[in-house]
């Protein structure tokens, strides 16, 4: 890679993160769902970042949009929060634009998106359950976040069916809510992030 495009990604890497970050700062609750649990659409323009320029960019962005939003809103998780949207934000991008990254064709980025949509949702269950609600709860209290989930969806009991009911359809919507940003921006965008 020549200097001059090193130069290129590096400012389009800049101008993503510092969307992306905003973007992050703009969450709204879902309905039926834990408070905890905030749509935001921020990673939307990771994945745009990582189909123009490759999934490590992706990553890169994804690092420096949660920077961004430490810097601004500090934590109030024990940044459980942001290493759990750090995370399930790889998982989602990191396949999708590696996939793509191969063929650039529409087809190819759709199943991009449907491979990192199927890996944010298992990974989100898996890391959850294991590592990020017990580290969350470790911080918490497992009963305090158990009854703010139970607040919205009745039939959470322990973590199983806070995982099942809860984390798994609201990292599924998201996924889908930005896979869908994604392919009605990505092509009108791409003469500006391919330049």
């Amino acid at each position: 890679m020549n200097n001059q495009k090193m130069l290129r990604n590096m400012a389009k890497i800049a101008i993503l993160a510092s969307l992306a970050g905003a973007l992050n700062l703009l969450t709204f609750p879902i309905p039926l769902f834990p408070p905890f649990y905030e749509i935001d659409l921020s990673d939307a323009v990771v994945l745009m970042g990582g189909f123009a320029m490759g999934p490590w960019a992706a990553v890169i962005i994804e690092v420096i949009k949660q920077i961004i939003n430490i810097s601004v809103n500090g934590s109030i998780t024990a940044f459980v929060g942001e290493f759990a949207n750090f995370l399930m934000g790889v998982a989602f991008v990191f396949p999708a634009a590696l996939i793509y990254q191969k063929k650039k064709t529409l087809k190819r980025a759709y199943l991009g998106m449907l491979v990192g949509l199927c890996s944010l949702v298992v990974l989100s269950a898996l890391l959850n359950y294991f590592v990020l609600i017990p580290a969350y709860a470790k911080a918490f209290g497992l009963d305090t976040v158990l009854k703010m989930a139970q607040g919205a969806i009745p039939a959470i009991s322990d973590l199983k069916t806070l995982v099942l009911f809860a984390t798994v359809p609201f990292n599924l919507l998201k996924g889908l809510l930005c896979g869908a940003v994604t392919a009605l921006l990505y092509k009108r965008l791409s003469p500006l992030l391919h330049k």
